[in-house]
């Protein structure tokens, strides 16, 4: 058995109507909280009022940032951060999908230091101690942002999403209560179940992987298998939500020891060339090319989630179960409404090679069992454009 190392300084709170206790949860860090959510609408209304009413109750004053988007933007986090200052906020509440968290998180960064979130991007310089402490309520199932270190923002005046990554973003606290998943439309329930699945596979399959992070990706994919397509037909089966709760909560657990490879380094790009288009999606368009590409180079990985997946795989070979996998898993996009194509997604076809060079500027793809050279994701983009 190989060295390995794992670490997790979050305490997770799960279970359903534990975001009851977040007022409790957030006065052990400050006493003036900065909520960061998207706007308002029907379904999440009554959430906002809970978390508020018990924020309230706990003695803790609140500022409401409502103004978070999908692949949130540094302006964005900007707005949020100047409403921190003005408040004197000292503690970061972000309620929402993985786009609130990670906002919150930026904001969590930027309120406490100079300049904009994106001075302190992975490569760049490590932000201080003076990180506000943050705590987050996940209402999907699909980014794990509760329990990583990473915050995903776009700069959309370079057309770059990227992430800041240290050990002080980590929430202080998640709150996984599968009831506020249950309003989650269809679709969008497919698209972060998908990146659920994806943060298990690729960190099963990553370099880094190890038997602490192997252990919870084959757990998150079996729930994932097993729950996501319920979930996707019926959004009020409390039990497949708390399944892919749970199955998120782990695969978040995953990529915040080992990581992802490199289907989420294209995604980054395409999402931050194209940011009408949702990760889960940016995801799914490219896998049954990436899975072709990849399985050759860790036959016994992809063997074991095919047999997942297709349980008559455990009846034949590693490699033929290996190579079939690629087919299981084109079957699982199908069933919860994922089949896409960069033609159906409306990315331009002329942009393919431009594409191609961003996916190449995070280092996913070194993580990858099989590197891939610029020519080759260029052909993996291209036989993903139409389908």
């Amino acid at each position: 058995m190989k060295p390995f190392n794992y670490f997790q300084s979050t305490s997770i709170h799960f279970g359903a109507g534990r975001v009851s206790e977040v007022g409790q949860i957030v006065s052990c860090y400050g006493k003036c909280c900065l909520l960061v959510t998207v706007p308002e609408f029907d379904a999440i209304a009554p959430i906002y009022a809970k978390v508020k009413k018990s924020l309230k109750a706990a003695g803790v004053e609140v500022a409401h940032f409502d103004g978070v988007i999908p692949n949130p933007t540094t302006e964005i986090v900007a707005a949020g951060a100047k409403m921190a200052c003005t408040h004197k906020a000292d503690v970061i509440l972000g309620v929402g999908g993985g786009s609130s968290m990670d906002t919150a998180k930026a904001i969590a960064v930027e309120a406490a230091h100079e300049g904009s979130c994106w001075d302190y991007l992975f490569f760049k310089t490590p932000p201080t101690e003076k990180t506000l402490p943050v705590v987050a309520v996940s209402t999907t199932s699909g980014t794990g942002s509760q329990v990583t270190q990473v915050a995903v923002v776009t700069n959309t005046a370079e057309r770059c999403k990227s992430a800041l990554y240290n050990s002080l973003l980590y929430p202080k606290a998640a709150i996984v209560d599968p009831e506020l998943m249950i309003s989650l439309p269809s679709y969008i329930t497919a698209c972060t179940g998908w990146d659920a699945f994806t943060h298990a596979f690729e960190a099963f399959i990553h370099s880094g992987a190890s038997p602490y992070t192997d252990t919870l990706a084959l757990e998150a994919i079996n729930l994932i298998v097993s729950c996501l397509p319920a979930a996707v037909s019926d959004g009020a089966d409390i039990q497949a939500r708390s399944a892919m709760a749970w199955a998120d909560t782990l695969a978040g657990l995953c990529i915040a020891n080992a990581g992802v490879t490199l289907p989420h380094g294209i995604g980054m790009a395409i999402s931050g060339m194209q940011p009408h288009i949702a990760h889960g999606e940016a995801l799914a368009v490219t896998y049954p090319a990436f899975t072709r590409y990849t399985y050759t180079s860790a036959i016994d990985r992809f063997a074991a989630v095919g047999r997942i997946l297709d349980p008559s795989l455990c009846a034949v070979s590693d490699k033929e179960a290996a190579e079939q996998s690629c087919i299981a898993i084109d079957n699982f996009l199908k069933e919860i409404g994922l089949w896409l194509s960069f033609k159906k997604l409306k990315f331009p076809q002329e942009e393919i090679a431009q594409l191609a060079k961003a996916s190449m500027v995070l280092p996913d793809y070194k993580n990858n069992p099989r590197i891939a050279t610029l020519e080759e994701i260029h052909q993996i983009l291209k036989d993903s454009y139409q389908r």
